[in-house]
């Protein structure tokens, strides 16, 4: 593929004998999964969505001309990704995850946090792993009452000081912890 793409699902394995797969959705995009909908396979392969559907924590998905068992398992561990272009518009002060990956995270004070290296998503909110050069990783829970400014354009990401997450115990006077 010639642009860059977005992970949307990895192929877990195959659920009965007609081809369907299960799929760990990481998509934002609820529809991306519809039937007539397509994905890419990490190796370029388009795979059009003949028919999907919830089961439990997971998605099923049968991609047309997968018909049996041994041609879904030929699927099995691979990547689904759509083009970067095919993700819709985000409101203002909304980010894709891969946007912010890769940017530089400080906290308001100026201590350098490292580099955003991972976003996990959590249903109360996402959470992000900076990891600075020592290898130190800080979880920041994104809520906006902690993040100052995020400009993925210019790769930098501020954050408040916040006293035993972004501020290590041993720097925190005792009457910032009210003692």
């Amino acid at each position: 593929m010639d642009e860059p793409t977005v992970v949307v699902g990895l192929i877990t394995t195959v659920h009965g004998l007609r081809g369907e797969v299960a799929v760990q959705n990481r998509s934002d995009t609820p529809e991306r999964w519809d039937a007539g909908g397509a994905v890419f396979l990490d190796d370029g392969r388009r795979l059009t969505i003949e028919a999907s559907r919830r089961h439990g924590r997971r998605l099923l998905v049968k991609f047309e001309g997968v018909d049996d068992r041994t041609t879904a398992e030929a699927l099995r561990g691979r990547t689904a990704v759509v083009p970067e272009s095919w993700l819709p518009e985000l409101p203002e002060g909304s980010w894709w995850a891969h946007e912010l990956e890769g940017c530089e995270v400080v906290t308001r004070s100026g201590r350098e946090l490292g580099v955003l290296v991972e976003v996990v998503a959590n249903p109360a909110n996402d959470i992000w792993v900076a990891r600075d050069e020592a290898g130190t990783e800080t979880l920041i829970p994104v809520l906006d009452d902690l993040l100052v400014d995020v400009d993925p354009a210019a790769r930098r990401i501020v954050v408040d000081d916040v006293p035993g997450l972004t501020v290590p115990e041993e720097q925190v006077s005792p009457d910032e912890n009210g003692a």
